[in-house]
């Protein structure tokens, strides 16, 4: 809704830094790149937003959800956004209706944009969730108030020869309440500070372990956590959170906020249906998603849970022996190893596309919800092999995906 109230008038879009876990959400969600972010900060550029809240929905703590009535020459430049630990206070702004036929501001600030857009899912994954999951808590916990959990397991979880070094970390949280569902986040607050003396933001991390505990029964979850020593490109570089987790020891603990993620979540009705498709640490909210299942097979009625796992060979591959043991007439497991010896590279787009018939009747089973998480790069090759998958078929794929879409079937958690 930024966009004009009058010529001297701007509600100005902004972001609360204090609640912002830097997931990118609003970034990616943007239509019209009015986002943009550096080490420290995510802003909003008040030239180019015009208020079509696209990004509102799918952040998952709220902190996208701020708003400013100023005067437009006094607009909040992305120089002073950058530099702020918190939001500002609300400024007086002197509104003459007779010069600007403006309204006043709490009746503004209840009112869409006149020529603003309307708000539409322009990302390509669900903004909703399933119809039947179970009510989310979210931002229990924030930077101001942080829970502190305790560190009752810390295990290696990939090959210790191999250069990926990613860990399993199970938390407890004593008597404080941290409700969580599969599919959600939390933040974790890592010690010290960053160049400038600030202290370091939160990182975010999937839940790995379902509602009921990673110890049934337990107030406790789990999250995969991958050491980072390299960025993409591969310079060095040490990760602050990553490596300040994989190095924790049993008693030693954490600064958790959240719990975050209100749409990747899993349904809760009977015969329900999972495709699952990840690669590496993304593999984390589809442990927890297939656990929760497995511990519900005494009831019956589970619908089928078809995974596409991802990794460079089988020692890397996160999980892979406690995989391995799964029932086949569980789960339906295709792995996808791009650097294994002597084999040919594959990737889980190229499985899917070798599985065409039965990814083709899952998804157009109306009980059928799917779930993509890993990096960013995975994201256009399994939308693509959707698409192909589809259309080879002879159905419409834009029609089939929009109606995921807007079931809440669809759900991509790339980064």
């Amino acid at each position: 809704m930024n966009a004009p109230l009058s010529s001297e008038l701007l509600k100005q879009h902004l972001i609360d830094p204090e609640i912002c876990i830097r997931c990118n959400t609003c970034e990616e969600t943007c239509p019209i790149d009015a986002i943009t972010h550096d080490g420290r900060n995510y802003v909003v550029n008040a030239e180019i937003c015009n208020g079509c809240m696209a990004c509102v929905p799918p952040c998952p703590t709220g902190s996208i959800d701020n708003w400013r009535l100023v005067a437009r020459g006094d607009a909040y430049s992305l120089d002073e956004q950058f530099s702020w630990d918190e939001l500002p206070a609300e400024k007086p702004v002197a509104v003459d209706a007779r010069a600007t036929d403006a309204p006043a501001p709490d009746a503004v600030a209840a009112q869409p944009a006149e020529d603003a857009p309307a708000a539409v899912p322009v990302a390509p994954g669900a903004i909703v969730p399933p119809w039947s999951a179970a009510h989310p808590y979210v931002n229990l916990y924030s930077h101001k108030t942080p829970v502190e959990a305790t560190v009752v397991g810390n295990y290696r979880v990939t090959d210790a020869d191999t250069d990926s070094d990613i860990h399993h970390i199970v938390l407890d949280f004593g008597q404080l309440p941290f409700p969580v569902l599969e599919g959600q986040s939390i933040g974790v607050l890592p010690p010290g500070a960053d160049a400038q003396g600030r202290a370091h933001h939160a990182r975010q991390y999937s839940l790995a372990s379902p509602r009921n505990g990673e110890r049934p029964g337990y107030n406790n979850l789990s999250i995969t956590v991958k050491r980072v020593t390299q960025t993409h490109d591969g310079s060095p570089v040490n990760g602050v959170c990553s490596n300040y987790l994989c190095d924790l020891a049993k008693g030693d603990t954490v600064r958790v906020i959240g719990p975050f993620g209100n749409t990747f979540l899993m349904p809760n009705h009977p015969r329900a249906n999972l495709m699952m498709i990840c690669t590496g640490t993304g593999a984390a909210p589809m442990r927890a998603m297939t656990e929760h299942c497995r511990r519900r097979i005494a009831e019956g009625e589970l619908g089928e849970l078809m995974l596409f796992f991802g990794a460079r060979t089988e020692r890397e591959l996160p999980y892979f022996g406690p995989l391995m043991k799964l029932p086949r007439d569980f789960i339906d497991i295709n792995l996808a190893l791009s650097r294994e010896p002597e084999r040919p590279r594959r990737y889980v787009q190229d499985l899917m596309r070798e599985r065409a018939a039965d990814v083709l009747r899952l998804l157009t089973q109306g009980d059928t919800y799917v779930y993509v998480c890993g990096l960013k790069g995975m994201e256009s090759g399994v939308l693509q092999a959707l698409q192909d998958i589809v259309a080879e078929a002879g159905h419409d794929w834009p029609g089939l995906a929009d109606r995921l879409r807007r079931e809440g079937r669809l759900h991509l958690e790339t980064y």
